[in-house]
């Protein structure tokens, strides 16, 4: 088949490469001048993600994967159309449609009788119906199911590791029609490899859900279950901080049994979708307290990590606190939604003087994000860990000197390695 791939970020990117990489002749069409002219030259254009480097040598070799910053001639050629364009909230935590409803009218544009249009942004329930399909009708001239197919098919992947979920996870479609469904099932069954698994209810593959709705819903649920869940640990381990218990080690104990399945706790949930697709699910169902609860439990974990660090170091007010860890998540060089913006605004709010470190980012890309950056070696007061990088399992009190107290928010410190330092670990509590 030809397909084109509408978004050259961190998934449709290496979507494109796997796409590619079954033999359909694919272009990756982006706004971003400097991706499209990193993809034709094959190089990566963002660091990090396994084996992207080789495949994508491989593809662009081959003639199999080229790229462009023209969408609407792509999608002309094209039999397939599969759209990975980012959707944001705004300040207001609605869903900002912008880049979404920009790449609709290009694609329409281009778009022919009988082409396969997929979307794998996550959307709030109804959207592909109830505005992707209007906006291709009209942009195109062409009726959406009569003229072309229309379909939704989640994103299930993680940054770093793409290829891997591409295989692990089952590829989940749903249609505007069942036409629509099955066409989207038949190129999804092409374009990708499955691991077998013998865990699931039915083999890995391509799941048909029915409908749009139902794909999209699919996406939601299991994301804002991960938030869910990430908040009721939270909540536990800070009762665990206050009783003296150490909560790893039980939440270990209660997963020994499988209908326990709690999540790590953590200083802060980060990301383009955990904190984000809650509210995406609650725009359409507002009545969800648990939904809510449990978004404004994670957001508030930030000021409560600096409450913890505050009682054991005392006033803040003209403590150096190196912040480490700028990015959301260990290994993966993203700021989206990081905790690090409140845990700053925290140390700030107490009159500490904050400082960021970041092993994946210059000093520059933390000035540019308005932060002071820390250089290893300087003397700091405190220090708070952010991000689970793992090189932060070898730190010591030799890289911060007159470090007092730091605040592990990520349990990934050894307190054996901290002599003389108090390290106190979220969940983690002594009595």
């Amino acid at each position: 088949m030809k397909v084109t791939v509408v978004g050259l970020g961190k998934i449709g990117l290496p979507l494109a490469v796997q796409i590619a990489g079954r033999g359909h002749h694919t272009v990756g069409a982006d706004v971003d001048e400097a991706v499209v002219r990193a993809v034709e030259e094959a190089r990566p254009p963002f660091p990090n993600e396994a084996d992207l480097d080789e495949r994508l040598a491989k593809v662009v070799a081959d003639g199999f994967l080229t790229a462009t910053t023209d969408t609407a001639a792509a999608v002309a050629g094209s039999d397939v159309v599969v759209v990975v364009v980012p959707l944001y909230v705004d300040a207001d935590r609605h869903p900002a449609f912008s880049a979404i409803d920009a790449a609709t009218r290009e694609v329409g544009r281009g778009l022919r009788p009988g082409t396969l249009v997929t979307y794998e942004t996550t959307l709030p329930v109804g959207t592909t119906r109830n505005r992707i399909a209007p906006g291709l009708g009209a942009a195109s001239g062409l009726r959406p199911g009569a003229d072309f197919s229309l379909a939704f098919s989640p994103e299930r992947v993680s940054s770093g590791r793409v290829f891997c979920d591409l295989a692990r996870y089952p590829k989940l479609v749903g249609g505007i029609d069942e036409e629509s469904g099955r066409r989207a099932a038949v190129f999804y069954a092409s374009a990708l490899d499955f691991d077998d698994r013998d865990d699931l209810p039915r083999p890995n593959g391509v799941w048909d859900l029915g409908s749009a709705e139902a794909a999209e819903l699919a996406k939601l649920a299991e994301t804002t279950y991960r938030d869910v869940n990430i908040a009721l640990a939270n909540q536990f381990a800070l009762y665990a901080q206050r009783i003296g218990v150490d909560f790893h080690r039980i939440a270990e104990a209660c997963n020994s049994q499988p209908f326990s399945h709690l999540h790590r706790p953590g200083i802060a949930v980060g990301g383009h979708c955990i904190p984000v697709y809650p509210w995406f699910y609650l725009g359409g169902d507002p009545s969800a307290t648990v939904v809510r609860a449990a978004r404004e439990a994670n957001a508030a974990m930030p000021e409560r990590c600096v409450d913890l660090l505050a009682e054991r170091y005392g006033d803040l007010a003209g403590a150096a606190v190196v912040v480490l860890g700028a990015c959301y998540r260990g290994g993966v060089k993203e700021t989206a939604f990081s905790g690090v913006f409140a845990t700053v605004e925290a140390l700030r709010r107490r009159g500490a003087r904050p400082l960021v470190e970041d092993p994946l980012l210059t000093a520059e890309e933390i000035t540019g994000l308005g932060f002071e950056p820390y250089r290893r070696g300087t003397a700091v007061d405190a220090a708070v860990v952010q991000a689970d990088h793992a090189a932060y399992q070898q730190l010591s009190p030799g890289d911060l000197p007159g470090v007092k107290v730091v605040l592990d928010g990520r349990a990934v410190l050894d307190p054996a390695r901290w002599p003389g330092v108090a390290v106190v670990t979220l969940g983690r509590g002594h009595r």
